[in-house]
């Protein structure tokens, strides 16, 4: 088998082996892929973290060997800044929110073959308990960023890459499409009794889950449309208060997180996630 790792900060994922196909995804930086096919310069791959399928351009993409992958693969850190550089002696690589480091010790992480140094604030979900608190704060993180049809990224994302994001970054994992993730999680059968975190997905009027957002507390949703928004959420769907209209059909609400994670969080499993790195947020 032949591996790849994006070492860019954002990379599009096709629908095709074209420039000018629909983009359906996005690769951060430090994210791995397995290479099935080549088409010229494209390479037709699947997404080792959801098993997503498309096309990359092969320039955008370094190839590993599999011992490599396994390395990457068994310690893997994310940062929480929405911007920021990771540094070495001959390059510097601007990466977002849920970029993927490898073997991050607090300062510095392992990349092609090289050591790196990163000072941003970083979560690891092997040092951490799911709540549905930190759920939130992770997403709050996104807020104002705006929508981009195949967005995985603060710099432009989709309902469903927001949520699948902010619990990849908590070493769950979602599917990446809203049709895909309603599959995930217990029912919930009535929205007043849903919690902090859970997924409500939306219908268009075929009937198709089109969208997906997380519940806030007090009859708010979080969620990516038109940028990552707050509104107003009730047993219909989502109101917007600026429109004065409902925008979004209720379908389902899901709970992906267990009971156990509503328990409120132990502060130092919450604010020490690495060291060096005293506080979440």
């Amino acid at each position: 088998m032949n591996y790849g790792l994006c070492p860019l900060s954002v990379v599009p994922i096709r629908s095709s082996a074209a420039d000018k196909s629909e983009m359906v995804s996005q690769l951060l930086f430090g994210e791995l892929v397995e290479i099935l096919e080549q088409k010229g310069s494209w390479w037709r791959i699947r997404c080792l973290w959801d098993n997503y399928l498309g096309w990359v351009d092969r320039k955008q993409i370094a190839p590993i060997t599999p011992s490599e992958t396994h390395r990457y693969e068994s310690n893997i850190t994310y940062s929480l800044e929405i911007v920021q550089g990771i540094m070495a002696d001959d390059f510097f690589v601007p990466i977002t929110l849920g970029a993927t480091l490898s073997d991050f010790d607090g300062i510095n992480f392992f990349y092609n073959n090289r050591n790196c140094t990163f000072s941003g604030q970083v979560i690891n979900p092997a040092e951490i308990r799911p709540s549905g608190d930190l759920l939130l704060k992770i997403a709050r993180r996104y807020l104002h960023a705006p929508y981009l049809w195949g967005g995985r990224s603060p710099l432009g994302i989709d309902c469903s890459g927001f949520t699948q994001m902010v619990f990849k970054m908590m070493g769950i994992a979602l599917p990446r499409d809203a049709v895909q993730q309603v599959e995930r999680g217990r029912l919930i059968d009535f929205i007043e009794q849903g919690q902090a975190g859970d997924l409500a997905f939306f219908e268009n009027r075929k009937g198709r889950i089109t969208h997906v957002g997380l519940l806030l507390p007090d009859g708010h949703i979080i969620h990516a449309s038109g940028r990552v928004r707050i509104d107003r959420i009730d047993h219909y769907g989502i109101f917007n208060e600026e429109d004065q209209r409902y925008t979004h059909k209720l379908r389902v609400v899901k709970r992906v997180l267990s009971d156990e994670d509503y328990r409120p969080p132990i502060t130092r499993e919450v604010e020490v996630v690495n060291k060096n790195q005293v506080e979440l947020f």
